[in-house]
């Protein structure tokens, strides 16, 4: 069976888009793969709401729309590519465009941008969204997802990580010797990194740590930003660009006694990321028994904060190519696996993860044959 999976994460760099087969024991096959630009108006006023998190109720129905049509291109070129037609797609797993996320609130939610009924008209395949809300109904996380799909697809003889590096950095413990699957939000990844980058040096990233290696970590700012609530929370925990953002870097610099360097306050934010995933792994196995950490996400193709975070770890860290995924199709194609799932009327959570009360058949399907 034909699956298609989208993904675009809170880095708005672009689209992910993969064609996926998977036969009767769920061996899977990528048939076609493409990355897209956003249509720039489109990634500007997605950047701009997810700095102020404000907007009228007209322009986000209107986001939602917009994002259908950026994501129907994506599913245009993928069937060009494979030389195939819609009717031979079973669904299209989309996981929309996250702009708020807030689990631990008087009433928790998830949002996630997308119109599944306009991307179903426009594709002639049925949709799958809205994966994480029926979690969060349940009383979970509504995220990280992705553990499950690691646990089938990334599984080994030997107790290893799986670390996504997007905005938000998760980490999965997968241990042979254990049933239950450990993962949660470590906390910021490339989301501060990006920001501080953008803002004062005029770049969208950091392109393989350059700007970060050539500043020094200032310990006391550190300091201040390891003492952040988030991180002395238990698992399962989440969470997101609502959280960490521009306003909270400068909040913690606000703390510091001296004036610093934008080089050393960004080799400062690389290394909290670094030493945040390195807390977090050491918090659920014992590090010395772990064959290695694979990265995948954007932040993998940094090649520093992959250096530091072995260093802190203590652990070998690759990155999931090793393994047979390329670090930015993962999430697409974990998303084609959600969609089959949901099609299935199979369960895709797992309570040790999430938090939620009980296994959930995630995802809201939008048919159109």
């Amino acid at each position: 069976m034909n699956y298609i999976g989208i993904m675009s994460g809170t880095s708005l760099d672009g689209i992910d888009a993969v064609l996926c087969n998977f036969d009767n024991n769920d061996k899977l096959t990528v048939l076609a793969k493409c990355s897209i630009p956003f249509d720039r108006e489109l990634q500007a006023d997605l950047q701009q709401l997810l700095r102020t998190f404000a907007l009228h109720l007209k322009e986000l129905g209107e986001l939602e729309v917009r994002l259908a049509y950026d994501y129907a291109r994506a599913v245009e070129l993928l069937l060009k590519s494979a030389d195939l037609n819609n009717n031979e797609i079973t669904a299209i797993g989309c996981h929309g465009q996250t702009v708020f996320h807030e689990p631990t609130g008087k009433y928790p939610f998830s949002l996630q941008l997308l119109d599944g009924n306009k991307l179903a008209q426009l594709t002639g395949v049925n949709v799958v969204g809205d994966f994480r809300r029926m979690d969060m109904a349940y009383g979970g996380q509504g995220a990280p997802l992705t553990p499950v799909f690691h646990k089938y697809f990334l599984s080994g003889t030997k107790p290893r990580v799986i670390l996504n590096l997007g905005g938000i950095a998760n980490i999965t413990v997968l241990d042979p010797a254990s049933e239950n699957v450990t993962g949660f939000d470590t906390g910021p990844a490339n989301c501060l990194i990006d920001l501080w980058v953008q803002d004062r040096f005029g770049l969208p990233y950091d392109k393989d740590g350059v700007l970060a290696k050539s500043g020094s970590v200032i310990t006391e700012l550190l300091e201040i930003m390891l003492k952040d609530e988030y991180f002395q929370l238990p698992a399962p925990k989440s969470t997101g660009k609502e959280i960490y953002h521009l306003d909270w870097i400068k909040a913690k610099l606000a703390q510091a006694t001296a004036q610093y360097s934008d080089e050393d306050i960004l080799r400062t934010l690389t290394e909290l990321t670094a030493q945040t995933v390195a807390d977090a792994i050491a918090s659920q196995i014992a590090t010395t028994n772990v064959e290695a950490i694979y990265a995948c996400g954007g932040g993998a193709f940094n090649g520093f904060l992959l250096e530091r975070i072995s260093h802190n770890s203590g652990i070998r860290v690759t990155t999931t190519k090793e393994l047979g995924i390329d670090v930015d199709q993962l999430e697409a194609i974990a998303f084609a696996w959600f969609a089959k799932r949901r099609v299935e009327k199979k369960p895709a959570n797992y309570e040790s993860v999430t938090g939620a009360s009980q296994k959930c058949i995630l995802g809201a399907l939008y048919e159109i044959r």
